[in-house]
């Protein structure tokens, strides 16, 4: 059932994804600067880079284990304000920074701010909607979400080019602002009086141990955090893959564009076929999917140099296209019997995925060297490990 009142769908599934992006733009706009980032914190290490990426990301993860229960007792708007204003302070840390350890912490404080729009949004869509239609406008929601990453490079090393790295984090703080201002005027507070509870840290214990009571919630957030580290390791490595593997320095931001829009596309698809088939049979399909390319891949290249650029796109492509079926699927089956919950639900489900992620994409990340195998070995093991746990949980899902 829809209960947006006087907002229409497509307005609510636009700036649902509007405040999903804000991570994204502040993960993919980064990427074209890294190395000039280095250079001026004085970064010895260009692999260290990485931890510009990840870092966000861990304050991702325990940001939204904050934010999911008290948006429970104060409802969603006032903590996504706050996380915001936690979000504004840690870029003006990030663009002060002279050294790693300062946009380091710069970084998690982000991550931490932006824990708020990224883990409510996602509880309001719960507040709103359930089933497999709720895992359709997830689908459409991750679609917009989706031409973020494909633009967000492009922009970033336009405003790299034409006005320096902190350029970027300025920018991203303008798009926030607008999406604040719009949510402020548009969108009214999803949670129900007769559904918030009264703040206490017995929230934590109480909501942890009701989450992981549900088991469908617990296994599908497991397996989210194997898939969501298995990318993360993508997504920060792709500029050292493409960069300095391959020598596509101006190129990268194209190349990263067109594999998000194989993400795009999949998402897009999953909002029509999952009204078809549901979300668990989808998600079964596809985690096979996930498995056999990088099978084909490692069988073709493993202990030889990189494919050339068209073949290594073409894999990681289809890689992409079944992630594209599995990240909102996921999502809904873990929120599915929990929306009770919704607001801590949504917290642990990102705060475990999320925590599971960054030690899985920092471990794989740090054998990538002189080729992409490692890349698709970490795809492979977290797609076995994701078919395991799905058949443990078959029985007990509807079909």
């Amino acid at each position: 059932m829809h209960k947006t009142s006087n907002n229409s769908k497509l307005e609510f599934i636009t700036l649902m994804a509007s405040l999903m992006s804000l991570v994204a733009l502040s993960i993919d706009a980064l990427l074209p600067a890294l190395d000039q980032i280095g250079y001026s914190i004085n970064l010895k290490d260009t692999s260290d880079n990485q931890l510009l990426v990840t870092m966000i990301f861990l304050g991702l993860g325990f940001g939204q284990l904050i934010a999911g229960p008290i948006s429970d007792s104060f409802g969603r708007k006032p903590i996504i304000y706050f996380g915001f204003i936690i979000f504004v302070l840690a870029s003006f840390i990030c663009v002060t920074a002279s050294s790693i350890e300062m946009m380091v912490i710069g970084r998690i404080l982000q991550g931490i701010g932006l824990s708020a729009p990224r883990t409510i949004s996602i509880a309001m869509v719960r507040d709103s909607f359930s089933g497999n239609y709720m895992a359709k406008i997830m689908s459409f929601i991750v679609v917009i979400f989706i031409l973020v990453p494909v633009v967000a490079p492009s922009l970033g090393k336009i405003m790299l080019d034409n006005y320096g790295w902190k350029s970027i984090f300025y920018s991203q703080l303008i798009f926030g602002v607008l999406i604040m201002i719009w949510l402020w005027k548009r969108q009214p507070e999803t949670l129900k009086k007769e559904h918030k509870t009264t703040f206490s840290y017995k929230l934590f214990i109480n909501g942890y141990k009701e989450f992981k009571k549900q088991k469908q919630a617990f296994v599908f957030t497991l397996i989210s955090g194997l898939i969501t580290g298995s990318f993360m390791v993508y997504l920060s490595a792709s500029q050292y893959i493409f960069q300095e593997q391959y020598s596509l320095h101006e190129e990268f931001p194209f190349i990263f564009a067109g594999l998000a829009i194989s993400v795009g596309f999949a998402t897009f698809l999953n909002g029509t076929l999952v009204m078809k088939f549901g979300m668990f049979k989808l998600v079964y399909f596809f985690t096979y999917v996930f498995i056999l390319v990088p099978i084909i891949y490692i069988a073709l290249f493993y202990g030889s140099k990189n494919p050339s650029i068209e073949i290594i796109l073409l894999f990681f492509a289809l890689q992409f296209f079944s992630i594209g079926f599995l990240f909102g699927n996921l999502r809904a089956l873990a929120m599915q019997p929990i929306g009770h919950i919704a607001g801590i639900g949504a917290a642990f489900n990102g705060f475990i995925s999320t925590i599971m992620a960054v030690p899985i994409a920092m471990f794989i990340g740090s054998y990538i060297t002189t080729t992409s195998i490692p890349l698709f070995v970490g795809f492979l093991a977290c797609g076995l490990l994701s078919l395991a746990m799905l058949v443990y949980v078959k029985k007990e899902v509807q079909l």
